[in-house]
């Protein structure tokens, strides 16, 4: 993910807490990060895996509609 990419976010989301400390690591010195929301998905699914999906869906769209009323 480049810099630009999370300075442009409003929020990150991310399936597990070992991606959150990735990014959290990486950026370190980036001031004012986005928050870093953690799904608690086990990333073991393939890319556009229906079941992943089916569970994305419903907690980006909470994210989103929580984001937009801030």
């Amino acid at each position: 993910m480049a810099e630009a990419d999370i300075r442009w976010a409003d929020v990150v989301v991310v399936m597990e807490r070992s991606h959150r400390a990735r990014i959290l690591a990486e950026y370190r010195g980036t001031p004012n990060l986005p928050p870093i929301e953690v799904l608690d998905i086990p990333d073991d699914y393939a890319f556009m895996d229906e079941e992943l999906i089916q569970m994305l869906r419903p907690a980006i769209e909470l994210l989103i509609s929580q984001t937009s009323a801030d």
